[in-house]
């Protein structure tokens, strides 16, 4: 498999918080503010679409591990979004530097690894 992956791949991914986004709602907490799995999520979304772009036909990634701190809390009706930016290509192994945002700061910042996985192979191990 030919991968035409480089490091410093980058993408941004956003989104107004909803009450759907709330630790409240999601069951991560109390509070009617953005949720860090929500907030996960985004970061995780970020990197996929980075490098999908990138794979060979049949191929994507899949996430195996986030190490995130959620630094500040965003009410709802913010604009929130993710960055992430691919830092190292091991074999099927990526990893990435990962920030998340609001209109007024960082409110998240970590690493996330992904790995490339063949599409039909994976979903056959499954049965």
């Amino acid at each position: 498999m030919e991968l035409k992956l480089t490091i410093g791949l980058k993408c941004k991914e956003e989104k107004t918080v909803s009450m759907d986004d709330t630790a409240s709602v999601f069951g991560s907490g109390a509070a009617e503010v953005f949720a860090t799995p929500m907030m996960i999520g985004l970061m995780e979304a970020a990197a996929m679409k980075a490098v999908k772009d990138y794979l060979p036909e049949g191929h994507s990634t899949v996430g195996t591990l986030v190490n995130i701190k959620h630094l500040s809390a965003t009410k709802v009706g913010k604009k929130v979004w993710a960055e992430a930016e691919l830092t190292e290509i091991d074999r099927k192994r990526l990893t990435f530097k990962v920030t998340a945002f609001d209109e007024d700061k960082k409110i998240g910042e970590g690493s996330h690894e992904r790995f490339i996985i063949n599409e039909e192979k994976f979903m056959n191990n499954l049965k």
